[in-house]
């Protein structure tokens, strides 16, 4: 399966590294391709490194004025034009999408992927990886959302809520097992 990753290009300490780095094994061992914004930075290698050391392979589309920071040994790199672009080319090749820890970029990738899924435009699954409850605030923005009635879907159809790696490769798995 090809797994879209959103995620900071940050250095982070250890309680969100050691979590990435486990999911990024499980992804390599599973035989999955991780899918990601293509940085050789931060979080983004913290993932990208687990994932091609445990026999994953690696599809990055990076931007133009970031391409310095492109990984180099990456399976398929390709280089958007702009970060329209990018998330476009992201969501194309990618079966289903894990929203990891990050910044604005990583909320503008996210808010924008379940945007089009609540529009019908990509039914792929969508799972929020809730490192160290980092997206508590989010769940809960999100069910008040849907109990005030501004989600026209289910919250539960639009995304998932997984703790830890192993429950979001799990509902991933489940998912593509049904389809």
């Amino acid at each position: 399966m090809n797994i879209c990753v959103f995620l900071s290009a940050a250095d982070l300490d250890d309680h969100y590294t050691q979590p990435a780095r486990e999911f990024a094994e499980l992804l390599g061992r599973g035989g999955h391709t991780l899918v990601w914004g293509g940085s050789e930075s931060g979080l983004m290698k913290v993932v990208a490194d687990g994932v091609q050391e445990s026999g994953g392979r690696l599809v990055g589309v990076s931007v133009e004025f970031l391409a310095a920071k492109a990984r180099t040994n990456a399976d398929e790199m390709v280089i958007a034009r702009d970060l329209a672009e990018r998330k476009a080319l992201l969501l194309e090749k990618a079966d289903a999408i894990v929203i990891m820890v990050g910044g604005t970029g990583t909320l503008d990738e996210a808010t924008e992927i379940l945007e089009l899924k609540k529009h019908g435009k990509h039914g792929k699954p969508v799972v929020l990886l809730n490192t160290a409850g980092f997206y508590d605030g989010l769940r809960q923005q999100f069910q008040r959302m849907e109990d005030e009635g501004f989600l026209p879907i289910p919250l539960s159809d639009l995304v998932f809520f997984a703790k830890d790696g192993v429950g979001a490769l799990a509902h991933l798995e489940e998912w593509s097992g049904l389809q």
